[in-house]
C-alpha cells in the first residue's frame, strides 16, 4: 500500500532521507556517524512528528551523546517534547538546520523507522543575525584564530574569558597580538560566515579558520596532510578572498593547496555528488566558502589551514565515524603543532620559505 504524504505546514520543509546505499561513507560508517549525532530522544522513542528549528536553547533537554573531553564544539541540538511531537532545537543557521534534519531522517530510514515524520523550518535572516548579537569581545586589528583544536593552539597558561556560547583568550604569536576564539556549539555552514562578519564588525583585521576537510582525491590518507587554498565553490559560484597565508602555507611540506567546494551537509555528499565535483575540486567542508565570502564583503583577510580528516574518494580506516580513536588523535596532535608553526612563520614575515629551509 502506498502512503500519501500530507504537505508540511507553511514554512516547514520535509527532510527526505538520502539514498544511504550510495553515500560515500559506506553503510557501516554512515550509521555510526549518525548514531553519534542524533538526539537520544529521537533514537530511543517513537514520535508522530519530529521538527527541527533554529533555536539555541540550552534549557531544553540536552542530548546524552554530547561530546566530552574537549573545550569547544561540544554541544548538540537540544529537544523539547510536545505530546507526540519532538521539537529539535539547533543553532540558527540555514545549513545547520537542514543538515540536522537530514541526519535524523536518514537515521530513521536506516534503522527501519518512518522517516517522513521529519520536517525542518529554515531560520530567517534576522534570526540568524541576531544569534551573534551576544558575541562581543574587544578587537583592535588583531588576528582571530577560530575553529578546531584551539586548546592546543592557544597558550596553555592563558585564561579563557567566557561569553554566552563561546570563550576567548588573547595571546602573542611571532610578535603579533592574536585572539583565540572557540564556540561551544557548532558553527556549521552559513553560521561560520556570520562569525566572520561579526568579528569584522568588532575590529578584526584577519581571521584564520582551523578545522577539518574531506579530500576528493583518492591518494590522500586522512590525518596525515594539511589543506589550504583561497577559492571555494559556494552555491554554484566561485568565491575567492584575500588569503591571509599568501604563499606561505602552500610552500610547506605536507600541505596540499587546491580548489574547495562548500557543501551544506555531509549527508548530501553521495557518489553522484562526488562524480560531479572530484575532477575540479580537491577539498570539501561546509564553512570555508561562507567564511571567505564574508571576509571579502567585510574587506578583511581570511585563511584556512585544515587537517584532511577523511577521504570521500577512497576507503581508509579513519573517517568521520571514529575521530576519537587514539591513533587519529595522535596523528592530529602532530598536525596541530604544524599548524601553529605555519601560522607563526606567516606572522614572522617569511612568506616564501619552507619550514625545512628555516630549520
Amino acid at each position: 500500500m502506498t502512503s500519501v504524504l500530507a504537505e508540511p505546514s507553511p514554512g516547514l520543509l520535509r527532510a527526505a532521507p538520502i539514498d544511504f546505499h550510495r553515500h560515500t561513507m559506506g553503510l557501516d560508517s554512515l550509521l555510526r556517524y549518525l548514531q553519534l549525532k542524533v538526539h537520544h530522544l529521537a533514537q530511543e522513542q517513537d514520535w508522530d512528528a519530529i521538527r527541527v528549528i533554529g533555536d539555541y536553547d540550552r534549557t531544553a533537554v540536552v542530548s546524552r551523546f554530547e561530546k566530552t573531553g574537549k573545550l569547544f564544539n561540544i554541544e548538540r541540538p537540544t529537544a523539547t517534547a510536545r505530546g507526540r511531537e519532538l521539537i529539535v532545537r539547533a543553532f540558527p543557521g540555514a545549513d545547520y538546520v537542514q543538515h540536522y534534519a537530514l541526519i535524523i531522517a536518514t537515521f530513521l530510514a536506516m534503522t527501519g523507522r518512518p522517516a517522513d515524520i521529519v520536517t525542518y523550518q529554515p531560520p530567517g535572516q534576522a534570526e540568524c543575525r541576531a544569534a551573534f548579537d551576544a558575541l562581543d569581545l574587544p578587537l583592535d586589528g588583531e588576528l582571530v584564530i577560530v575553529g578546531w583544536g584551539l586548546q592546543h593552539l592557544a597558550p596553555k597558561e592563558g585564561v579563557w574569558t567566557r561569553g554566552p556560547g563561546y570563550a576567548w583568550q588573547r595571546g602573542e604569536l611571532a610578535g603579533r597580538r592574536v585572539v583565540y576564539l572557540g564556540f561551544l556549539h557548532s558553527i556549521w555552514g552559513d553560521v561560520a560566515g556570520r562569525v566572520v562578519t561579526r568579528l569584522a564588525e568588532l575590529g578584526a583585521r584577519d581571521v584564520v579558520y582551523v578545522g577539518k576537510v574531506g579530500s576528493l582525491t583518492p591518494g590522500i590518507e586522512p590525518n596525515t596532510w594539511l589543506a589550504t587554498g583561497n577559492t571555494s565553490l559556494l552555491r554554484g559560484s566561485l568565491v575567492s578572498w584575500n588569503d591571509f597565508f599568501g604563499d606561505t602555507a602552500a610552500a610547506q611540506g605536507g600541505v596540499h593547496s587546491g580548489l574547495h567546494v562548500s557543501s551544506p551537509s555531509i549527508l548530501l555528499e553521495g557518489r553522484d555528488w562526488l562524480a560531479q565535483h572530484s575532477n575540479s575540486y580537491t577539498f570539501v567542508d561546509p564553512e570555508i566558502g561562507p567564511m571567505g565570502a564574508a571576509a571579502g564583503q567585510a574587506g578583511i583577510g581570511f585563511g584556512y589551514l585544515h587537517v584532511i580528516s577523511n577521504n570521500l574518494a577512497a576507503h581508509y580506516p579513519a573517517d568521520l565515524s571514529n575521530e576519537r580513536h587514539e591513533n587519529v588523535l595522535r596523528r592530529r596532535a602532530v598536525l596541530i603543532d604544524r599548524i601553529r608553526t605555519i601560522i607563526s612563520l606567516r606572522l614572522a614575515g617569511h612568506p616564501a620559505h619552507s619550514l625545512e629551509e628555516t630549520r
